[in-house]
């Protein structure tokens, strides 16, 4: 009942076009960006803060970008782990071999770089499509972790492959403590989260779905196919750059070519499943899920069946949900738990009433 948006009148284009054009919307997103900004680094102890809510949102942010390719471009791919290496990699670089290199400034560096790399791997998308550019952008994801192997230029020449981030700094401070670096990622995210939904509601956006529905009708009516779907790879690319490099240094603090494996790919395709493709609040729910599901089910297996099922017990049955769910969302809700949210919403608009 509450949940009602009789009385509120749309007088002018720009109230019509708002991303949260009903009140309750907008108070209830202002009243989410206060809890997570203030009181979850006020509250929050240094486990949630390191292994839970920072791997949330970096995920969250690489699953938007993958988002923005395959849920509003239509273009598959594979390569997402592989496009956050180059940008943790560009990252550690700049600064490095730059000196007195802003860590913005690195950022922005490492997206732009990690958009390059997209582009030249986007290349085939305009000649194939569906499962063959996935296994186009397949050979993307090895031959990256390959050449960051193979050259140990990119990791100063250090042995083992792995090289400590560097510290973070802007304007003076020193993000160390893990509140810090959650406030800083939280921010990060937030600004390129309201970009994308900012960008796939413009003639941008509109040109991707339009490509992603059917291309050959987008093209006749006067899109430009090449420069949609490159521009598609590059934001994706960049988006996945920036998240790779805020993986290596608000997250982890090391760098190496191996934590950027298949494994890693597969999972935020996963995230952008079960949160909902084609959603940017279902790669935030996405993420969640699959950073929070593991946790509980370490948790709750043990608990309810003790010690006698093992370890590996645990971490195959992870598996087994992983891919049951993934088998339900794609049979029962395509859309994944973005719809299922805005279900909710609408049954709330309409209740007490019946639909």
């Amino acid at each position: 009942m509450f949940y009602r948006e009789a009385g509120q009148f749309k007088a002018s284009y720009a109230e019509d076009a708002r991303i949260f054009p009903i009140r309750q919307d907008r108070i209830g997103f202002w009243v989410l960006m206060l809890v997570l900004g203030v009181a979850v680094p006020l509250f929050s102890n240094e486990y949630w803060l390191k292994a839970i809510l920072i791997p949330v949102l970096i995920f969250s942010l690489a699953a938007l970008g993958l988002n923005i390719l395959t849920g509003y471009a239509g273009q598959l791919s594979l390569g997402s782990a592989a496009f956050m290496a180059v940008g943790a990699f560009a990252a550690y670089n700049f600064m490095l071999r730059i000196d007195g290199m802003p860590f913005l400034l690195a950022l922005v560096l490492a997206g732009l770089t990690s958009a390059g790399v997209g582009i030249l791997f986007g290349l085939p998308s305009l000649r194939i499509k569906g499962f063959y550019l996935a296994v186009a952008t397949l050979a993307a994801q090895f031959f990256i972790v390959w050449a960051l192997v193979k050259f140990p230029w990119f990791s100063n020449n250090s042995s083992s492959g792995v090289v400590t981030a560097q510290a973070v700094t802007i304007l003076g401070y020193t993000f160390e403590s893990p509140e810090a670096k959650y406030v800083l990622t939280f921010l990060i995210v937030a600004f390129m989260a309201l970009l994308a939904k900012n960008m796939v509601r413009s003639s941008t956006g509109r040109a991707w779905m339009a490509v992603r529905d059917m291309d050959v009708a987008a093209q006749v009516i006067g899109f430009r196919l090449m420069r949609t779907k490159l521009l598609a790879f590059a934001v994706s690319s960049f988006y996945c750059g920036v998240a790779g490099a805020l993986y290596a240094y608000t997250y982890i603090g090391t760098v190496e070519p191996e934590g950027f494996n298949l494994d890693l790919s597969f999972k935020i395709l996963f995230m952008i499943i079960i949160g909902g493709v084609g959603s940017i609040m279902g790669s935030f729910l996405g993420a969640a899920f699959i950073v929070l599901l593991p946790i509980l089910l370490d948790n709750v297996v043990p608990a309810l069946f003790g010690d006698a099922l093992g370890a590996g017990f645990v971490s195959n049955f992870q598996l087994i949900i992983f891919g049951g769910l993934i088998i339900f969302f794609l049979i029962v809700e395509p859309h994944g738990l973005a719809r299922l949210w805005q279900i909710a919403k609408e049954k709330l608009r309409l209740w007490p009433f019946p639909h």
